[in-house]
């Protein structure tokens, strides 16, 4: 029973151990008991466990720990941005609305744009989810690199654009 606990521990260790570290201690407590039981004369009452089974119950349980604790740390770093860098979630709509207005920006910023291309919102609703879609990047610039100290005051200049616009149709009518 103790070969076969070493080989089953030799055999999983590459799911469990990290480089250059030892294995964890709750394992190899575990395989150690395994040793200290293995050796001696089982004693068991009717309708008992087993201490031999018990105490591979609790190997198989450090091992499985082990492996769970590795894979979870290499999740949590694979969702981690790099060094330097930023993440941030977009839905789809938000994507589309961000990919729209940084080929406007863009085309804007090019000194031989004439201005004749015509892309705009759809209407009231559209223009409120590419200003949410704005905000949420700018809010993730962290605060000492904006160009621009108070968020809140680009949210409210581009709330007032769609107001302005949409909210008083009728003063551009008579215009």
């Amino acid at each position: 029973m103790e070969e076969a606990t070493r080989e089953i521990s030799r055999g999983v260790s590459s799911h469990y151990e990290l480089e250059g570290q030892v294995i964890p201690e709750r394992v190899a407590k575990a395989v150690k008991d395994v040793k200290a039981i293995s050796g001696k004369p089982r004693r068991r009452g009717k309708g008992s466990t087993d201490p031999c089974h018990a105490q591979l119950w609790i190997v198989g349980d450090a091992i499985g720990e082990a492996c769970w604790l590795k894979g979870h740390a290499a999740g949590i770093r694979r969702k981690a941005p790099a060094e330097g860098k930023i993440r941030v979630d977009f839905s789809l709509t938000e994507l589309l609305q961000l990919s729209w207005l940084a080929h406007l920006g863009f085309q804007y910023m090019m000194p031989n744009y004439r201005g004749f291309e015509i892309h705009r919102f759809s209407g009231e609703e559209d223009a409120r989810e590419g200003a949410k879609a704005i905000g949420k990047i700018e809010s993730h610039i962290p605060a000492k690199d904006r160009p621009f100290a108070d968020l809140s005051v680009q949210l409210k200049s581009r709330q007032k654009l769609i107001c302005d616009w949409w909210k008083a149709p009728l003063d551009r009518l008579i215009v």
